[in-house]
């Protein structure tokens, strides 16, 4: 069953994106507020140029060992551009593609989700573990009904 299924049927469509100029505190005001663990970075014309997660973003928060005033901390975290802590030309994946090969590719590279880019490279979508999951489990329960039925 999951070799025939799609990225495009289970991604999530609705994809926050951000600019490579946009600051450490904001990316983090939006993953916060927008309860997600992933923004991928698009240049002026859409195409994908990085991504970074809330862990990245976690790891680029000060040590409390520090020298540093609380001032000049806030000014630094203010001015920090999300480029300087992006991965750069993440690892992505087309609409096309088969939930299998999703899995494969965030198992092999050890991932949580994907980006989805078509031909021009712009995003059309995240596929996540999550995503995977609620496919199998719908499955599941499908086969449990139809078993159910006969």
């Amino acid at each position: 069953m999951i070799r025939h299924e799609l990225v495009q049927d289970w991604m999530s469509e609705d994809v926050v994106t951000i600019g490579p100029e946009t600051s450490l505190p904001e990316a983090h005001q939006i993953m916060t507020s927008r309860q997600i663990r992933r923004l991928p970075i698009v240049d002026g014309n859409g195409r994908l140029i990085g991504i970074v997660t809330l862990g990245d973003v976690r790891g680029a928060q000060p040590s409390q060992a520090t020298t540093l005033s609380v001032w000049e901390l806030n000014y630094l975290l203010a001015t920090l551009p999300i480029r300087k802590i992006m991965t750069a030309d993440p690892i992505t994946i087309t609409p096309d593609a088969t939930i299998g090969e999703a899995a494969r590719m965030m198992l092999e590279n050890k991932v949580s989700g994907l980006p989805v880019v078509n031909e021009q490279h712009q995003v059309v979508g995240v596929i996540t573990e999550s995503d995977i999951f609620s496919m199998v489990v719908l499955n599941e329960w499908q086969l449990t009904q139809a078993e159910m039925e006969v």
